[in-house]
């Protein structure tokens, strides 16, 4: 099983519409895929209109088992969701013996899928250091503008820092630029600099959409929504290069 988180300490860089959208794509691949939300914002949840019995909020405290809080949405798509109660759960797992450790062992009882995606908060506390413990490869999305280039770099250091600290193997598989305009000047600037640092890592870019804006309003993916969109045709793409690797 891949596990992947989408993280990003900077917020507004689509980690959510990326989470679901490559989660929702991989399993139009045939590919049983489990997407989880640690963010206390719980927009998962509010995206894709489910209606869950538990969440991860509830896995964590002990009120339920893990495996009691998935919530299938599609074929091969299972999702656990989150809710603003989840910050609360930070001071408890700052509470246990090894607090970073936390989620790991929280998931040791799932399987039997093929991807597991986790949607990171634009934080780098608890839940995202478990995030970056638990997962084998990190994602990250960044904004094509100058704050957004900047992130990344402090993004790609925090990583880094913490795989030699706390003895992590936590790998950069992909940089996926987003809010890209190629009318902006700036957007292409950014993302020259992207693919000129990182050759190896930057994705193909996902364009600005409206129906990527659109889709959390009908509780669907790109895919469900307007799979003939750029954004579905962006998307798709990011999908073949995380099928391809």
């Amino acid at each position: 099983m891949r596990t992947i988180c989408i993280i990003n300490q900077k917020g507004g860089v689509g980690k959510t519409t990326t989470a679901i959208n490559l989660a929702a794509g991989l399993s139009r691949e045939d590919k049983k895929v489990l997407l989880v939300d640690l963010d206390p914002q719980g927009n998962i949840d509010t995206s894709l209109k489910i209606k869950a019995e538990g969440d991860i909020y509830d896995a964590i405290i002990g009120n339920q088992v893990i495996t009691q809080c998935i919530s299938n949405l599609a074929e091969n798509l299972d999702v656990i969701t989150s809710k603003d109660s989840l910050q609360e759960a930070e001071i408890f797992i700052a509470e246990q013996g090894d607090p970073s450790v936390f989620i790991k062992n929280l998931f040791k009882g799932v399987n039997g899928y093929d991807f597991l995606i986790v949607d990171c908060p634009p934080s780098m506390g608890l839940l995202s250091q478990n995030a970056l413990h638990f997962c084998d490869e990190a994602f990250i999305p960044v904004s094509t503008d100058y704050l957004g280039f900047n992130g990344l770099k402090n993004m790609i250091g925090y990583i880094q820092k913490t795989n030699q600290r706390k003895g992590n193997e936590i790998k950069i598989s992909k940089i996926i630029p987003t809010l890209y305009d190629k009318r902006n000047k700036i957007c292409k600037d950014t993302l020259a600099k992207i693919q000129t640092e990182f050759p190896q890592l930057c994705s193909y870019p996902i364009h600005m959409n409206s129906k990527l804006k659109e889709a959390p309003k009908y509780g669907k993916s790109i895919f469900g929504y307007a799979r003939s969109s750029r954004g579905a045709k962006d998307y798709s793409k990011l999908v073949e290069d995380t099928l391809a690797m």
